[in-house]
């Protein structure tokens, strides 16, 4: 009698399972996520870049030790810049004097150390007024657009057609018995925020259609508060390059108006502007009192310069790729 189909499946051998031998140490390591890691983005790649540069370290020694003098300048010499003696009228170096006597026989090199503070101090508070102003009308406008964007955009232009070293002369010249660093910090600067406005205006107009914004909007942050907080940050890095170029070109927009006999008065201020308005009429005789205060001028805006190059080649990831 034959088997039932239920006794002969009782009767079949079990199949044995074949398993792939694996080791869960092996897998863990590639799977694993490594959260030491430092987290990459553009300012931390910025800094990695310009570390790497020794035109950063060379700018940045000698924008340290301007600022140094300009803050610390008794650190540098004890000499009274304005202790001056005829006696000693375009008097060569000498003992505690090592660029010698300008012609009414004040230490020049004194004079030098001291001016830095004025020069630099009218770039400071320059590049704050035109960052401070240039980030709030370029902001505004470029992220709400439509009726502001034009109010505040011919506002830029009127300012922008006019040469703001013009218009510090004209600021200069009503202003003759207010000069100060203040007074002529606010006829540079009030002319010549435009600059920054436009770049981030641009810039703006280019990162509020990004995902991560539209994502803000989405989760209920209002538009100042997306402005602010994220379209802002991820615009300001063509601002910061602008920034320090301007701050080169302000003081020598310092140096220019007190070269011109419009910017401070010398009674009160010393300047490296003023000192080599002092000294153009000596260029044939006494060449070393144009030659130090303008070689002081031109090694500070130079750093500044070269500071605002490799800032804004670290800035800019096709750059960085290239070299």
């Amino acid at each position: 009698m034959p088997e039932s189909p239920k006794n002969s499946s009782q009767k079949r051998p079990p199949i044995e399972h074949f398993v792939a031998p694996f080791d869960e140490n092996s897998v863990q390591a590639v799977d694993a996520v490594k959260v030491s890691e430092t987290k990459s983005n553009l300012w931390s790649d910025a800094w990695k870049d310009m570390r790497r540069r020794p035109m950063f370290w060379i700018s940045a020694v000698i924008i340290l030790l301007v600022l140094v003098v300009s803050v610390f300048p008794t650190l540098f010499t004890q000499v009274d810049p304005r202790l001056c003696q005829l006696a000693q009228s375009n008097a060569g170096p000498s003992a505690g004097h090592p660029l010698g006597f300008n012609k009414q026989g004040c230490d020049i090199y004194s004079r030098v150390i001291h001016g830095t503070s004025t020069s630099v101090s009218v770039g400071l508070v320059v590049i704050v007024m035109t960052f401070v102003i240039g980030i709030v009308m370029g902001a505004l406008a470029g992220y709400f657009g439509g009726w502001v964007d034009t109010i505040l955009s011919r506002l830029g232009d009127i300012f922008f057609s006019i040469p703001y070293i013009l218009a510090a002369v004209v600021v200069m010249s009503v202003m003759s018995e207010h000069r100060n660093i203040l007074v002529i910090s606010l006829a540079i600067g009030g002319f010549s925020w435009p600059v920054t406005a436009r770049i981030l205006r641009a810039e703006i107009f280019r990162v509020k259609n990004s995902d991560y914004v539209m994502a803000s909007r989405a989760l209920g942050l209002s538009g100042q508060g997306t402005l602010w907080k994220h379209v802002l940050p991820n615009s300001i890095a063509p601002v910061i390059v602008v920034t320090t170029l301007s701050l080169s070109a302000a003081i020598v927009a310092e140096a220019t108006l007190s070269f011109l006999g419009v910017g401070l008065p010398p009674k009160d201020f010393m300047s490296w502007g003023l000192d080599i308005s002092a000294a153009q009429g000596d260029l044939r005789t006494r060449p070393q009192n144009l030659i130090y205060p303008s070689i002081a001028l031109s090694v500070t805006v130079l750093a500044f310069i070269m500071l605002g190059e490799v800032v804004r080649d670290a800035l800019d990831p096709k750059a960085r790729a290239r070299r």
